[in-house]
């Protein structure tokens, strides 16, 4: 019994010293993810040299701090998520990770192709393919806009009537705002708001990105929390 109150001792002051020369931030995260641990020890101590009148209550305590703990721990981000915008001529596509935006064509001569094989020329010359699509054309707006800056000044005016515009999102599923946000379907309300907080991150006018893209991943927002 000595040996175990010897033990209880030192991992006591082990604690109390990390705690006191850790910064603030760690020392409360190891009060909170070790301090269960430490109770359910020494209350199954306890229990088992026969201290079960103060053993069991410390290991309910303990169960119960580490449950309340698990519960009100933020989610955490696995990384390696998409998001997925489709319009009838274009599927496009945007790594939450690196920001990066590729898409396939689903209509037209250059159906299949991705935007990413295509120089400026080709990709010029699907815009005014789909031109009449107004959220495909805005899409591909999007693209030029990251991936080759400066395209409105190296084409002709008149060969384009103006930049596209955006259709309503109204008819917007449940379905369809998984995708763009890069969520599944049973995402609790705070996997959403942070799929939606490094979406528009990315995708913001403010830090170069896209009008059309903010508006979606916005509606997207709204459908999945009934806003």
């Amino acid at each position: 019994m000595a040996s175990y109150i010897i033990f209880f001792i030192f991992l006591v002051i082990t604690v109390f010293w990390l705690i006191l020369t850790n910064p603030a931030h760690k020392s409360a995260a190891l009060l909170t993810n070790g301090g269960p641990l430490i109770l359910l020890v020494v209350g199954v101590l306890l229990t088992v040299f026969r201290r079960g009148a103060i053993g069991v209550p410390m290991m309910i305590l303990g169960f119960t701090w580490w449950k309340r703990t698990r519960a009100t721990r933020p989610a955490t981000y696995a990384g390696g998520r998409k998001s997925t915008v489709r319009s009838a001529g274009l599927e496009m596509e945007l790594d939450h990770d690196t920001g990066e935006m590729d898409g396939r064509v689903l209509a037209g001569r250059m159906e299949g192709a991705r935007l990413s094989s295509l120089n400026e020329d080709e990709v010029l010359s699907l815009y005014r393919e789909l031109y009449s699509d107004t959220d495909s054309a805005a899409l591909l707006v999007s693209f030029l806009d990251r991936y080759h800056p400066g395209w409105q000044d190296r084409v002709d005016p008149d060969s384009f009537r103006g930049q596209a515009g955006t259709s309503g999102f109204d008819g917007m599923t449940r379905g369809e705002a998984c995708e763009i946000l890069g969520v599944e379907p049973d995402a609790s309300q705070q996997e959403i708001l942070q799929a939606w907080r490094r979406l528009i991150k990315r995708v913001h006018p403010d830090s170069g990105g896209s009008a059309f893209l903010t508006a979606k991943i916005n509606a997207a927002k709204a459908v999945l929390l009934g806003q």
